[in-house]
């Protein structure tokens, strides 16, 4: 029987997996999901690898800090320790199950990509929180570079990294650091500081640490630091020259697929001794491999804490002039070709169901939302613009904060909670109209994943806001699969093939749209018209209440 071990997700979401000799096993160790506001879940799941079932989960919950408006950490020490006890706890399990874990094969690992950690090479400890991905407080530390550039252009660097300068990606919360973190700032002078997103820290840390840990990160983390030439698929000198970053810090860049390192055991039966890490994807590419888009235009949609649209443009690099970003796809073995994606990426997706629950508290759980709505059946004109952390895809806006509009007297919890998931819908809208635009074909069905797509009132909203089907399948974390795909399938390991014949057919659920095309685009103006006016509440002076411009001392929280 084939079995796969898999893992659930957060605010930087890691999977590892292991991939058994005789019993293929994906086991992905920690997969973050927000669990409340202040605390994160890891989920691990183990599944049948022929049918999705579920054999057996673990969890274990970290803390989320939230030190200042707009700032969101996580402690990377604490991240290494849970991952530690998922893993024994996973073993304990599997061994339960009458698995022998001494064949296991091979790990691999997937991460939301622009969570920023620095630790210390030396002493192997981190010298300052991981900065998570939609934190705001670059915000001054973006328009201070903006004034460097021409015009102010945000797109200035696009050629070369696919991205805009944005609060979003990783160049400018390592430049955050430098410039307010003095012990982080010594340590570079030192020669001691490592620069990483997640999955650097953890694959340094898992291969030995400051006994020799291997720094290194893959295409699909490195093409969203905004430091790396999407082209040469190197680190490019002018970018670390215009942020002021040295090159020493940075990791090795790999494929997406190859032997990294090998496991230095943690186990109690020291099992996983030698055990070689061959597996690295940023979530959303594995997602895409995990949903088999192997060939140009497939394109699939996570629903997560945020939500991500991906479509493949194989070997060809696609600019969009729409506000899409582009980005690294896969790159799965060193003498394989890198495949891109053209991005659509919305900041508030599921994190707008927990802020109804956490922050309004008019629910109790988040499966409430999916009854309120059902309930309602309309959101009787109210509209739900959830701009958080300001706008992503495809306005970049940062100055834009949440509004709820359209309110009348009648208007009650119900009508909310239906806005709020059609809001989810109407910004997955504006995206797959920008990559329709771009690619020039539209898509004929939208591929989705995700945690939130086991709600089915919002599975149905969508397909009804694009007017067409949505297909979801069987297993909706296909992140775990796209993950074990890359590690069983490398050059070494070699126990899982990636020809299209050999790849398993995934059941899937279908949503058609029950609503005319007329209504749709009446509820989609209004939505852009509530967009419209989110905009252009915040300024720069708001921005520096958070962020000096002058160098300053942060303690270690």
């Amino acid at each position: 029987m084939d079995i796969w071990v898999d893992a659930k997700k957060l605010l930087s979401i890691i999977t590892a997996l292991f991939l058994f000799k005789r019993i293929n096993v994906n086991l992905l160790l920690f997969n973050f999901c927000v669990h409340g506001r202040f605390h994160c879940v890891i989920y691990l799941q183990v599944f049948n690898a022929k049918t999705a079932e579920l054999l057996s989960h673990h969890q274990v919950e970290i803390q989320q800090k939230f030190p200042k408006e707009g700032w969101v950490e996580q402690d990377p020490k604490e991240i290494l320790k849970s991952v530690h006890e998922c893993v024994e706890r996973t073993c304990e399990k599997l061994q339960q199950l009458n698995i022998d874990i001494t064949n296991i094969k091979a790990i691999g690992v997937s991460n939301q990509r622009e969570t920023t950690v620095v630790w210390d090479k030396t002493t192997g400890e981190p010298l300052y929180n991981a900065i998570v991905w939609l934190d705001l407080r670059t915000q001054s530390t973006v328009e201070r570079l903006l004034k460097r550039i021409p015009g102010k252009n945000k797109s200035f660097f696009k050629f070369r990294t696919g991205l805009p300068l944005s609060t979003y990606f990783s160049a400018v919360k390592l430049r955050w650091l430098l410039d307010n973190v003095e012990e982080i700032r010594e340590a570079v002078d030192d020669g001691r500081a490592m620069f990483g997103t997640i999955d650097s820290w953890l694959i340094w840390s898992l291969t030995g640490g400051k006994n020799g840990g291997v720094h290194c990160t893959d295409v699909t983390n490195a093409s969203r630091t905004m430091l790396f030439n999407i082209h040469s698929l190197e680190w490019d000198p002018e970018l670390c020259q215009f942020f002021d970053i040295p090159v020493e810090i940075l990791p090795k860049v790999r494929s997406s697929s190859e032997i990294y390192g090998l496991m230095v055991c943690f186990l109690k039966s020291g099992a996983l001794t030698g055990v070689p890490i061959s597996g690295c994807l940023g979530d959303q590419s594995a997602a895409l491999v995990g949903q088999m888009c192997f060939q140009d235009g497939q394109a699939k949609n996570t629903y997560g804490t945020g939500c991500f649209l991906l479509c493949n443009t194989g070997q060809k690099s696609v600019f969009s002039q729409h506000g899409l970003l582009t980005t690294i796809a896969y790159k799965l073995g060193r003498d394989k070709p890198v495949c891109y994606a053209l991005e659509g990426s919305v900041a508030i997706a599921g994190a707008v169901v927990r802020w109804l629950r956490d922050n309004l508290g008019i629910v109790k759980t988040a499966q409430e939302v999916e009854k309120l709505a059902a309930e309602a059946g309309t959101s009787y004109g109210c509209y739900f613009v959830p701009a958080f952390s300001g706008l992503y895809a495809p306005y970049w806006e940062p100055s834009a904060r949440g509004i709820i509009c359209g309110l009348t007297q009648f208007t009650n919890k119900k009508h909310i909670a239906f806005a709020a998931l059609e809001a989810v819908c109407f910004q997955t809208r504006e995206i797959l109209d920008a990559m329709n635009k771009d690619c020039g074909i539209p898509l004929n069905q939208l591929q989705v994943d995700g945690g939130m797509t086991n709600n089915k009132v919002l599975m149905q909203l969508q397909s009804d806001i694009l007017c067409i089907p949505v297909v979801k399948p069987s297993m909706p974390e296909t992140t775990a699969l796209g993950a074990a795909m890359a590690a069983g399938a490398a050059e070494g390991v070699g126990i899982w093939s990636l020809n299209p014949g050999d790849l398993t057919a995934v059941t899937c659920e279908r949503f058609e749209p029950q609503i005319n095309p007329e209504e749709s685009e009446f509820r989609y103006a209004r939505w852009k018209k509530a967009v419209m006016k989110s905009m252009g509440w915040e300024t720069s002076e708001f921005g520096d209440l958070f962020c000096s411009h002058h160098l300053w001392t942060i303690p270690m929280i």
